[in-house]
């Protein structure tokens, strides 16, 4: 019999001690840290999705200048991240 290919780590939606990223190793895709990732990831998209729609109505009637400009790369780097995670939950989930 031939070994199983290891897993790779999964980046979990949090933070460590100094900011430092939090790896989850286990062949138990259902257990109780998957469960609280997976759900910690589904909040932090709502809330991406919120955020976005809520600079969408605020930007065009800020005034034009350094914030402004930012705000609207912000918005355009989370629309990006957010359909980079959708992309990703669509091909996961035919996976499994």
């Amino acid at each position: 019999m031939e070994p199983q290919p290891l897993e790779q780590p999964r980046l979990l939606p949090w933070s460590g001690p100094e900011g430092k990223p939090c790896y989850l190793i286990s062949d138990d895709h259902g257990g109780p840290v998957s469960r609280l990732a997976d759900a910690t990831e589904s909040i932090q998209l709502g809330m991406g999705t919120e955020l976005l729609a809520h600079a969408h109505e605020m930007l065009p009637d800020s005034p034009r200048g350094e914030l402004r400009f930012l705000a609207e790369r912000l918005s355009e780097a989370l629309q990006a991240a957010l359909r980079v995670a959708e992309s990703r939950g669509r091909r996961l989930s035919r996976l499994n």
